[in-house]
């Protein structure tokens, strides 16, 4: 069946699209290899408790500001958890989590109560639940799914756009609650089906007749299909999400024991300290921790000590998010990979880990952190045979050397005087030498300058360390100089990358998808907000690719090794630390599942809360 291509910057390409080939599978969910863990007449996710009380309210803290409440723009900061309302056709959790949790890479039908598909996965049909509806009460219909999916690629992000236009060239509507998507001939399957099963809806409707764009900042939002929806917004103060009281799918397998709170409040806070101190006076409820300093120092107030506030650490199964200093590779000095290395070598873990994060902290080496595709040592077997077939794109040492592990230093000194020797010859090597200033210059007599971006209203821990770290590049000869700027700043800063190095993160990955050309792939490199880097890399788009086209999960898993060690080699970002558990306290009033999912924390989706316990705490004067 012949389409046209639906890119508006090229000139349209007709596509015959592939009827398909194989049998016809039909599923109540889908994994690329077909492999479901809940069956289709499942009653609950198995980490859930089924029979978890709805009630009550969860509050939560975000600091700096926000003027829109939509999540989908470039333009204006938007709220927190401003995308809960919406749902898919293959359900997420709410914020956004996996939703099962306790699996990875497999998605079931939320506003699909099924879906077809051949075994060559040229194309899929979904087929909608007739009873799901918006939050104004109107059906949510195939029309409006179609409407959304093209929305994202009229007005979405980008980088988004060109990478959908090309894999998926045709929506069809087929009636009002069954919709096909058709996917380009002659490219990968990865990531095509649970990517249109992921979009968003959104209504039809209300955006025709509110005449609103999805571009655009703005605080009006369309109505949702999801368990809970705009209270109120109070801008820069405070967001209250209420529980739909009509949500049509609260009864499905998919939601029991889940969605449990009535209401979901965040409290935003100008800085970190005065948003802890409004914890502990009972302003928000909970709290997930990440400095350091406040967790091993700050939680022994009373409330602590007399058992109204729970201080705990709770096991997290998922890779660490691949967060540390990122470089901006469109930078010409920070182009050559050994100034990087240099540069790096002014970061001190051990002495940035006991001296201002109380040792709590493990370096962080790795794209998959203490995965099964975390590359170590050499490559070997499966792995090294497709570095091999890559011929000449793969670096020798890439072949020889063990895979790029975190340098280490002097835990007593904060400048260690061995790294310091080794960044010189690696600056000299560069072609930057120093002065009798100190000051390290290039062949045309100019000084190295480096700008560090930061949010001046997130951690004074991460502050701290930062500081630290430019105090050591100045002693290096380094003109380092720290841009501390608010919140909605830093935002349009970073997202026109306005740094020389900033505190950023990437994804953590436990399997292929298009999603990680979108983040460490060259197409979009010069644009896209989930490369902060600009990182363009043949090496790792022949990867990439080379994972995507894979036929087993042997096949995969030895590309993502590869991958790893790759991304580790481009040395784009110096890594700093994790931590593998979650450090959270809250207010007595919440219980979760005795054994968390390995990936999510939960606390929005699967807690609940409980009366009598609240009941106890505002008796007590803990809570008002």
């Amino acid at each position: 069946m012949p389409a046209l291509a639906q890119d508006s910057e090229e000139p349209a390409e007709e596509i015959v699209l592939s009827e398909g080939s194989g049998e016809i599978i039909e599923s109540h969910g889908y994994s690329y290899y077909g492999d479901l863990t809940y069956p289709a007449d499942y009653e609950h996710f198995d980490y859930v408790n089924p029979d978890a009380p709805k009630g009550g309210e969860i509050s939560l803290s975000a600091l700096g500001t926000f003027d829109s409440m939509n999540p989908y723009s470039r333009k204006g900061r938007a709220g927190a958890l401003s995308t809960v309302m919406y749902e898919s056709l293959l359900g997420e959790g709410t914020g956004n989590i996996l939703a099962p949790a306790d699996v990875y890479g497999e998605g079931y039908g939320l506003l699909a109560e099924r879906l077809e598909y051949p075994e060559s996965k040229d194309w899929v049909i979904f087929h909608m639940r007739p009873e799901a509806r918006f939050s104004d009460g109107t059906p949510v219909t195939a029309h409006d799914i179609a409407f959304s999916h093209n929305l994202l690629l009229d007005q979405g992000l980008e980088s988004y756009a060109k990478a959908v236009r090309k894999r998926i060239p045709k929506v069809e509507v087929i009636d009002d609650h069954t919709i096909k998507f058709w996917f380009t001939p002659g490219i990968s399957r990865r990531s095509l089906i649970d990517q249109v099963g992921g979009v968003p809806a959104w209504s039809k409707k209300w955006y025709e007749e509110s005449g609103a764009r999805l571009d655009e900042s703005r605080l009006e939002i369309s109505p949702g299909s999801g368990p809970y929806m705009v209270e109120s917004v109070d801008v820069n103060r405070r967001i209250v999400y209420k529980r739909n009281p009509d949500y049509w799918g609260k009864d499905l397998p998919f939601n029991k024991g889940r969605n449990n709170f009535d209401r979901i409040r965040i409290e935003y806070f100008g800085d970190e300290n005065s948003a802890f101190e409004a914890f502990k006076a009972g302003e928000y409820t909970f709290r997930t921790e990440g400095n350091s300093r406040q967790w091993a120092t700050a939680y022994e107030f009373p409330k602590v000590q007399q058992g109204q506030v729970i201080k705990t650490e709770l096991p997290d199964g998922a890779p660490p998010t691949p967060s540390g200093i990122v470089f901006n590779l469109g930078r010409e000095a920070l182009q050559d990979k050994r100034v990087r290395e240099a540069i790096a070598l002014g970061f001190n873990f051990e002495w940035t880990n006991e001296s201002l994060q109380f040792g709590l902290f493990k370096p962080r080496a790795s794209f998959s952190q203490d995965t099964d595709l975390m590359a170590t040592g050499m490559p070997e077997g499966p792995e090294l045979a497709f570095l091999e077939s890559l011929g000449d794109l793969v670096p020798p040492e890439l072949l020889t050397e063990e895979a790029r592990m975190p340098h280490t230093s002097d835990p007593s000194r904060l400048l260690d005087r061995r790294n310091r020797r080794a960044a010189k010859q690696l600056f000299e090597e560069a072609g930057w030498t120093a002065g009798s200033d100190g000051q390290l210059r290039d062949a045309n007599g100019q000084t190295m300058r480096l700008t560090f971006l930061l949010n001046s209203a997130g951690s004074s821990t991460l502050r701290a360390v930062v500081e630290n770290f430019i105090a050591n590049l100045q002693a290096m000869g380094v003109d380092a100089v720290l841009d501390a700027v608010d919140a909605s700043q830093y935002t349009l800063r970073e997202r026109d990358r306005d740094y020389d190095m900033v505190y950023d993160a990437y994804a953590a990955f436990l399997g292929t998808g298009t999603g990680l050309a979108q983040r460490y792939g060259s197409e979009a490199a010069s644009y896209s907000l989930f490369n902060p880097a600009g990182l363009a890399s043949p090496l790792v788009d022949a990867i990439i690719e080379a994972s995507l086209q894979a036929e087993s999960s042997e096949e995969e898993q030895a590309t993502l090794r590869a991958l790893d060690r790759a991304l580790r080699h481009e040395f784009f970002m110096i890594p700093t630390w994790y931590n593998d558990s979650h450090w959270v306290a809250y207010y007595d009033q919440y219980e979760h599942p005795e054994e968390l999912p390995a990936f999510a924390l939960g606390e929005l989706d699967f807690w609940w809360y409980n009366e009598e316990k609240a009941e106890a705490l505002r008796a007590s004067g803990a809570l008002r």
